[in-house]
């Protein structure tokens, strides 16, 4: 028994490390299409052996994926990356145990068909819930791999995810043929089918996304139009920030940074627009419809109104102020004599006109910028003294304008911080008519762990699916420019402050995900209810 245990726990610990290296080891994707082969053995193995209680074996191993691969949350919060981890876990492990469940009725192929689609509508579900954490869905493990997933842009990452999926089982299931011996039942056609099939499903991506990328190469060159950009990395430590510096004395580092890279740009005022780009919550002084009681904003105009055809990105904490006698929403926070504030995570774009666009961010972080269930838990916080975060976000995307000195009109999306995760929801900005997108972010709060490096390639995927060209940047790093092939260019360092000048190009055409969103996603979801209630009639009907 003893060896036994051992056997299956081994099997437990070499799951979680398989499918952990693809996030933290750059070039390693590949590994997650052997990956999940560990975690099916073990629920094999522990079937066989007749063990109970085999729940803890699968939970155990989710666990241990979620802590090697996202323990950096913690670096933020204690608490939340605790939560993240056994909440996460115990999503997987129910989509697992359902479908150990469904080998009770199923037979066959049919229970791991049901897990694969299982898996991947609950990865789409989770993209919409109210508390949401797709930090781990299946065709992230790619992101660092892009030069194997191009074809992104037709399925998106649940295309990923479905590939994973099926060249696992495939590989399980030819071992399972093997080791109980059928395999040799077979007739020669019969063996080189299986043998040629599974060669194909593993090639066959591959070689699609040569083709595909050979379209994208060198795409930052071969653009006829491109937007000039100026990425300001400041390198404020977020947890000191207004301890050791003033918003003052941070606006003038950033502006410290900003002026040698204009000196030599304008011999005349007919120059093309430029963009700069600086990082989330920079300042957090905005109201909004009252752009100029801001300290920040009139600093910022007035210096812009040195460099016609410059306009300026920048992430702020904003608010909206009401009068009222009674509260006037569930997120809204009391200050005194019935004046009430609701706070935003924010993108301004702004110019030296004093022209002002605002998009406040959408996808916001649960505990930290949003309470979930307001009606419900905003109660409660109110009787803890209000320890969560209560952002609120848009309720649908929009664009914001780069302006030249000619008129001209230049539309980008601005993704803050954690929106970069959600491909679907990301494909709004490019269905709005953006050319370029920006991510701006600050990724300090994990410290100097994988965190920050994951992030920054997911939005590889973003790049990928849309074909747009990204100019992200984060606080203390990592800030690039990011190709529509997903090459992530010219990175800064971690925890230095730096610029990047460069150019992006222009796109106005559209991917085919863009066009008709997650259907790999949808398909998988309508494959699933179909089988559980195929299961469930199933175990009605054998009563």
């Amino acid at each position: 028994m003893k060896k036994e245990n051992m056997l299956l726990w081994g099997l437990v610990a070499l799951f979680a490390l398989m499918m952990s290296v693809p996030f933290i080891i750059p070039h390693t994707g590949l590994i997650a299409l052997f990956g999940l082969l560990p975690l099916l053995m073990m629920e094999r193995i522990a079937g066989q052996l007749g063990k109970k209680h085999i729940w803890i074996y699968h939970y155990c191993a989710f666990v241990l994926w979620n802590t090697f691969t996202t323990f950096w949350v913690c670096n933020a919060t204690v608490g939340g990356g605790i939560f993240a981890i056994l909440a996460n876990s115990l999503q997987m492990s129910l989509v697992f145990g359902l479908f150990r469940l469904s080998k009770k009725k199923f037979s066959g192929a049919l229970p791991y068909i049901f897990l694969a689609v299982t898996w991947i509508a609950w990865e789409r579900f989770y993209f919409d819930a109210e508390i949401s954490w797709p930090w781990l869905v299946l065709g992230n493990s790619f992101a660092r791999s892009t030069w194997a997933i191009q074809w992104y842009e037709i399925t998106g990452t649940l295309g990923g995810s479905l590939w994973i999926w099926a060249t696992n089982l495939s590989i399980f299931g030819l071992l399972v043929s093997l080791s109980d011996g059928s395999f040799f039942c077979w007739n020669n056609k019969a063996k080189a089918a299986a043998f040629t099939g599974l060669i194909a499903l593993f090639a066959a991506p591959l070689i699609i996304s040569s083709a595909i990328g050979n379209r994208y190469e060198d795409s930052m060159n071969k653009s006829t139009e491109n937007l000039e950009v100026l990425i300001v990395q400041p390198n404020i430590d977020p947890y000191n920030k207004f301890q050791a510096m003033t918003q003052d004395q941070q606006n003038a580092l950033l502006e410290s940074q900003i002026v040698p890279a204009l000196s030599t740009r304008f011999a005349d005022s007919t120059a093309a627009p430029l963009l700069i780009v600086t990082p989330e919550t920079f300042t957090n002084d905005i109201i909004c419809g009252q752009y100029d009681r801001s300290r920040t904003w009139r600093r910022f105009t007035d210096f812009l109104s040195h460099y016609p055809g410059v306009n300026m990105l920048f992430g702020a904490s904003s608010y909206d102020y009401f009068q009222s006698p009674v509260k006037p929403s569930h997120t809204a926070r009391h200050l005194n004599d019935g004046r009430w504030v609701e706070s935003h995570n924010s993108a301004l774009m702004i110019d030296g006109t004093a022209r002002t666009e605002i998009f406040h961010k959408s996808k916001l972080v649960v505990a930290v910028e949003m309470t979930p269930y307001p009606a419900i838990f905003c109660k409660i916080d109110d009787m803890l003294g209000g320890v969560m975060g209560r952002c609120i976000g848009q309720e649908e995307v929009t664009l914001l304008n780069v302006r030249g000195t000619n008129g001209q009109k230049i539309p980008i999306g601005s993704a803050v911080c954690y929106e970069s995760v959600y491909g679907e929801y990301y494909t709004d900005y490019i269905r709005k008519g953006a050319k370029a997108m920006a991510i701006i972010t600050n990724d300090a709060w994990w410290g100097d762990t994988p965190g920050y490096r994951q992030h920054l390639s997911y939005a590889s995927l973003r790049a990928i699916e849309t074909r747009r060209a990204i100019a992200r940047c984060a606080n203390t790093g990592i800030s690039a420019i990011i190709s529509p092939s997903g090459e992530i260019l010219q990175p800064t360092p971690w925890w230095e402050p730096a610029v990047i000048k460069s150019y992006i190009p222009l796109r106005d055409d559209i991917t085919f995900f863009v066009s008709h969103g997650d259907i790999t996603g949808r398909l998988c979801t309508f494959l699933f209810l179909l089988l559980l209630m195929a299961l469930g009639v199933r175990f009605v009907t054998s009563h």
